[in-house]
């Protein structure tokens, strides 16, 4: 799957047919690929800020949101703490993506539980994957310290309201392991 095939699947769940649009979304996500990065899947979703929806999507380094030819809203997986779907009848599947960059809302999500568990296994294995360069070397050292700035992080998002004590929770029991 390439990035045009993912972006125009998404494009199709939203209801979106222009094909400007799609080409701007593409020329968009592929102004910002990250080396190595690689197109995982897509839906479609709404930012609670806006009414019409956007395009979720997922690739192995992150997942971006794409809205109206705007630079995509990126959350790195690595720093995801939990994935979670709920149903409501006035906002559909709602997928909430707590991250330690900040706690995202998409509504009316289609195929939110399938995508939220590609987005999970995603964000396990971009967790887990092997850092590269001379900055890995001191592994065990920096460890601890990353650990305490992403609790840190998550204890701050808790105290701006951004999550509630139950997601804060839950994100600092997936840090811990």
């Amino acid at each position: 799957m390439d990035w045009t095939d993912l972006i125009d699947t998404a494009f199709e769940a939203s209801g979106n047919s222009s094909k400007a649009n799609q080409a701007e979304a593409v020329r968009a996500v592929e102004a910002t690929v990250i080396d190595g990065e690689k197109p995982v899947a897509s839906t479609a979703g709404r930012h609670p800020d806006h009414f019409r929806k956007g395009v979720l999507v997922l690739t192995t380094h992150r997942l971006l949101f794409l809205k109206d030819g705007k630079p995509p809203v990126p959350v790195p997986l690595a720093a995801v703490t939990d994935v979670t779907v709920t149903r409501t009848k006035l906002n559909g599947e709602v997928l909430l993506v707590v991250a330690l960059t900040g706690s995202h809302r998409f509504e009316d999500v289609v195929k939110a539980e399938f995508f939220a568990e590609q987005l999970r296994a995603s964000a396990r294995a971009a967790r887990n994957a092997p850092k590269a360069g001379p900055a890995a070397a001191p592994v065990e050292a920096s460890t601890g310290e990353q650990l305490i700035g992403q609790l840190e992080r998550l204890a701050a998002l808790r105290a701006s309201g951004a999550l509630t004590e139950d997601e804060f929770t839950r994100a600092k029991q997936r840090l811990i392991g």
